[in-house]
């Protein structure tokens, strides 16, 4: 597999670096060598699965890990998740492709003690990174024990994320793993405006705010009604039942 900090060392080192060029340079190896790398990839909600999974379905086979603890409250937490594994089963359906779906145990103690003593940062302060350094080491993890080839995050979708830091961030857990980093920018070339197109094809849910209640707090995002809102939305579905044929398998058994 392809390091992208070996990549990163042949570079001027006064370069800013080009996340996307270094991913699509990756994906001509894999194509020049004939492979088609495993991949996990963190994504938070259905908006930045879409076209993520459009571009690397092409040349990978993806599993998108949906971990994210950070998301409150609960019932939100819950639509999101269940709305990205609607969005991959029709993604499926309508594309060929076969993407599987992975989810994290909801444990968001864990990411309140995480983040202790940054719930005053702004939205991309240093409680951000921490959170990308959070949500990455468990995809790591994951991608390890599983055996997948690399790990990504699908955040570099969003405008309003910092695709350096997420990178960044990224390639320092690769560190920690038996696995390889993935570098992205997927909001080049077009990929956010794609997104937004392809949440009005599928009909996906576009939440109005990130997931923490700090950031949420902080944009005055009224969360009693969002959590109305997300139980009127799940009630009559089941997140496990649901969608069982998009369930991550390993070596062909349901986890």
């Amino acid at each position: 597999m392809i390091d992208v900090e070996d990549l990163i060392s042949r570079m001027n080192p006064n370069q800013k670096i080009n996340y996307d060029r270094l991913m699509q340079r990756m994906v001509k190896d894999w194509q020049q060598e004939d492979k088609r790398p495993r991949i996990l990839m963190h994504v938070c909600c259905a908006p930045c699965s879409t076209y993520t999974l459009e571009y690397l379905s092409q040349y990978a086979d993806v599993t998108v890990y949906f971990a994210n603890s950070n998301i409150h409250p609960k019932a939100e937490y819950q639509r999101r998740a269940y709305v990205t594994q609607k969005f991959v089963n029709d993604f499926n359906k309508k594309t060929g492709n076969q993407v599987q779906y992975l989810e994290a145990d909801y444990v968001p103690n864990e990411f309140f003690r995480t983040v202790h003593g940054l719930e005053k940062e702004p939205e991309g302060g240093d409680r951000c990174k921490v959170c990308y350094d959070y949500r990455l080491d468990k995809t790591a993890q994951m991608a390890v024990d599983f055996g997948f080839d690399y790990f990504g995050s699908a955040l570099t979708i969003s405008p309003h994320k910092n695709s350096q830091t997420i990178n960044q961030v990224g390639i320092e857990v690769q560190k920690l793993y038996a696995t390889q980093y993935l570098p992205s920018d997927f909001k080049k070339n077009q990929g956010y405006q794609r997104s937004v197109e392809m949440c009005k094809e599928y009909d996906v849910y576009r939440q109005c705010y990130c997931g923490c209640v700090f950031a949420a707090q902080m944009q005055k995002v009224d969360l009693v009604s969002i959590k109305k809102e997300a139980q009127a939305y799940l009630e009559g579905k089941d997140l496990v039942r649901d969608y069982p044929n998009i369930s991550f398998k390993y070596n062909g058994k349901p986890i």
